[in-house]
């Protein structure tokens, strides 16, 4: 089954990766020998999140689209907040000057 997911590292960074065997590719990702490089350096490492599709070219696509993301927008996923990330995505700029509008009664 595709998946995408994002790793939390034991430096609190997130790593972002696609496959068809969950189980097997996060325990390659905690091996000596088979995880990249980026993970190796930051071992142990734990699934913080994962979402399954249909077909592998979905999970590939949406781990892309995910690697582009600011750290606050995949914290929101990884907590399921799925409302939060049409506002996460507007620039810096466009956020406070969103929360920064009187908010009519």
């Amino acid at each position: 089954m595709p998946w995408t997911y994002i790793l939390r590292c034991s430096d609190d960074s997130y790593y972002v990766g696609s496959t068809i065997d969950l189980d097997r590719r996060l325990s390659e990702h905690n091996s000596d020998d088979l995880g990249p490089i980026y993970t190796r350096r930051r071992r142990p490492v734990v699934l913080a999140w994962s979402g399954w599709y249909d077909r592998i070219d979905d999970a590939f696509w949406f781990e892309k689209q995910v690697q582009g993301w600011s750290r606050q927008k995949r914290e929101a996923l990884i907590r399921d907040e799925w409302e939060a990330l049409p506002f996460l995505a507007k620039r810096p700029s466009a956020q406070r000057r969103i929360l920064e509008e009187p908010q009519g009664d």
